[in-house]
């Protein structure tokens, strides 16, 4: 079940794709109840994106699957004046709106937090965009591989010879989405209540980007793309074993000595390449050959057993199956079922336990428009009225 945390606080959630889904998803984890206002007949355009295209063409891709657990849907087509007055009394009573549309799109329809503050004043209204609302980018289109590459990710991803690269996720969505619903939490707890939250894609990466980007404001450092090599220690990086890759990550010296000793190759410590820290850093490509001489006569498996075992953080370098398959992601809980018309699917949950108890979604992600009867009707919209709406295309 999902958390009470945030209880008896109602979300509109009018986001597309990804940012704003994740962050209301994260939301709703912790017990708001969200209502996802969509577009009539076509809904989120993540309905149709996804690994499946028959899920696709049942306006159920996989990546709205992914993220739109635990939440209700309505349709209210905004352009339409009446749609506008349905919206602001769904306002009414509610806690927190958030929307990812380019800036202007709101004030261009009439909607924008200072129309909408009217009707609620303690309305927390949540604007994610790639660039934020001010800036002289600010109007520019903006997807994740966008962001990735203006904040600086991609040339800093890759091997030397080979980048850029870009993160092979969507780390500037998900970034985003993860600092909108921290920001709302934190609204959430101001007395009065009300704020317009500006959340820009590029702001979050740059601000979870800190050592490379201190590296070079403080030091004058330029950050570049070093592979598998973590730039501030060695040997800490990926390294080959008889079978597969694995992490090692000797970052104090006394983690250094204990490695070199259990791969009996102790004269590396007093080697004039490798005494010092700043030394090993210097020489890592050597130093890795060094290590790896030792490390490709037994599998990856024993090694990671070894050192961890010797207090020398070391990991499986894993494919996302084998990691799903992780006991240690069961034990977590981290991936949740849910079933709905004889359908079942595997969605992942958040990334914290309260109390030991880890916050699982409470339904099935919504069927476009599923709550329509639900939430029109508790407006005060019979039956009949909600049908017309329908037919009109106004939902």
């Amino acid at each position: 079940m999902a958390s009470k945390f945030l209880k008896g606080i109602r979300v509109l959630d009018l986001t597309n794709v990804l940012a704003g889904p994740y962050c209301c998803y994260q939301l709703a984890l912790m017990g708001a109840e969200v209502i996802k206002v969509e577009r009539p007949g076509k809904g989120d355009l993540a309905r149709v994106l996804g690994a499946d295209i028959g899920r696709n063409a049942e306006n159920r891709g996989i990546s709205f699957l992914a993220q739109n657990a635990g939440k209700k849907s309505v349709t209210l087509d905004m352009k339409s004046e009446r749609g506008k007055e349905l919206l602001k009394s769904l306002v009414k009573r509610a806690d927190v709106l958030v929307e990812n549309f380019r800036p202007g799109v709101m004030a261009r329809l009439g909607l924008d937090f200072a129309v909408l503050k009217e009707q609620n004043a303690s309305l927390i209204y949540c604007a994610i965009t790639g660039f934020g609302q001010t800036g002289p980018r600010a109007h520019d289109p903006a997807y994740d591989q966008i962001i990735q590459g203006f904040s600086g990710v991609m040339s800093i991803t890759g091997s030397p010879n080979e980048q850029p690269y870009r993160v092979g996720y969507p780390i500037a969505d998900t970034s985003g989405g993860m600092a909108a619903a921290m920001s709302i939490c934190a609204a959430l707890n101001a007395e009065p209540r009300g704020a317009f939250l500006d959340i820009s894609m590029t702001d979050a990466v740059l601000s979870s980007m800190g050592w490379a980007v201190s590296n070079y404001l403080i030091g004058g450092v330029e950050p570049t793309a070093h592979g598998n090599e973590n730039m501030t220690s060695a040997p800490s990086g990926t390294f080959l074993t008889a079978d597969r890759p694995i992490n090692i990550a000797a970052n104090r010296d006394v983690q250094w000595e204990s490695l070199a000793s259990h791969i009996n190759r102790e004269d590396l410590l007093e080697h004039p390449d490798f005494n010092t820290r700043e030394q090993r850093k210097k020489n890592r490509y050597c130093l890795r050959l060094e290590i790896e001489k030792v490390l490709v006569t037994r599998p990856a498996k024993d090694w990671v057993q070894e050192f961890n075992a010797r207090g020398v953080p070391a990991g499986l370098v894993l494919s996302v199956p084998e990691s799903l398959a992780d006991a240690q992601v069961e034990k977590r809980k981290m991936i949740a079922t849910l079933k709905a018309d004889g359908d079942a699917i595997k969605v992942v949950t958040g990334p914290v336990k309260i109390d030991g108890t880890k916050p699982l979604p409470t339904s099935y992600p919504p069927d476009l428009g599923q709550q329509n009867y639900e939430i029109w009707g508790a407006l005060g919209l019979s039956r009949a009225e909600i049908d017309k709406l329908k037919k009109e295309g106004v939902i």
